[in-house]
């Protein structure tokens, strides 16, 4: 296992832990992989009933590296897409995980760090972690089918507020709008989490595993026809003016301004 991800086994549980603390578990090709891989393993084990997704240090997941991202771009948006492609196989993967998942948010959750948890079975969030959803302020659209996984798991007007906002919600409003099932203290967040899991995972294999194929069933094709859309239009965003800008401004620390950007 790659030491951006750490995964240990205790009973029929897999704790899966993103480990780039000094980039707030951002993500980046090798975590991507890295992920993937780990996913994929705990999915495959027979041993493995339940899987516990977390985070290093206060974060959970930033989200996209953006100076990976910048460099991408540099590269062409062949080269960029590549990289978001690979973002997509881990969505994949664990929206056909057969085991249940359990996610323990342990602070910031950003951008696919948030477009997972409907991937997830159980989402449990520490009460100082904070959600964002920076699409529209990076210039580009959601991924992960989450134009359509957010307003049917938050409601139509939580979603379109965090999406065309971009304003970061905090674990409360996360609890309100549905987009977690609980809140908990940092102290207890993977106590709990684990305690969870390991419920979970003292059913027979055979009943979660068809339980979760049966909750599944009707996601599926609606979120991958999301994605279908999303990447199209990503693809054409992605190196536009606003997008470059909008890396430009993260890169240089400064606010970025799309006032006389044309609509592209």
């Amino acid at each position: 296992m790659s030491e951006v991800v750490q995964m240990e086994r205790n009973g029929g549980v897999a704790t899966i832990r993103m480990n780039r603390p000094d980039r707030l578990n951002a993500y980046n090709a090798e975590m991507g992989e890295a992920l993937l891989s780990a996913v994929s393993e705990a999915s495959a084990e027979p041993s493995v009933r339940c899987v516990v997704l977390t985070g290093t240090g206060k974060a959970f997941s930033a989200g996209g590296d953006v100076e990976s991202f910048a460099a991408f771009q540099d590269e062409g948006p062949t080269k960029f897409l590549g990289m978001a492609i690979g973002l997509h196989a881990l969505i994949a993967t664990l929206r056909r995980s057969p085991k249940p998942v359990v996610a323990a948010v342990n602070g910031v959750a950003v951008g696919v760090g948030t477009t997972m948890f409907p991937y997830c079975d159980l989402v449990l969030a520490s009460s100082d972690a904070r959600f964002r959803l920076p699409f529209a302020s990076l210039g580009v659209v959601p991924e992960a089918g989450s134009s359509w996984t957010l307003p049917t798991v938050m409601g139509w007007q939580a979603a379109a507020h965090v999406l065309f906002t971009a304003e970061w919600l905090s674990a409360p409003d996360a609890l309100a709008c549905g987009l977690v099932w609980k809140v908990v203290e940092p102290e207890a967040l993977l106590h709990d989490a684990l305690e969870v899991a390991g419920k979970i995972a003292k059913m027979p294999v055979v009943s979660l595993v068809e339980t979760k194929r049966l909750l599944m069933a009707s996601r599926l094709d609606a979120a991958r026809s999301a994605r279908v859309r999303e990447e199209e239009v990503f693809s054409r965003l992605t190196g536009a003016p606003a997008n470059r800008e909008a890396i430009a401004a993260f890169l240089e620390k400064r606010e970025a301004d799309f006032t006389n950007l044309a609509r592209e």
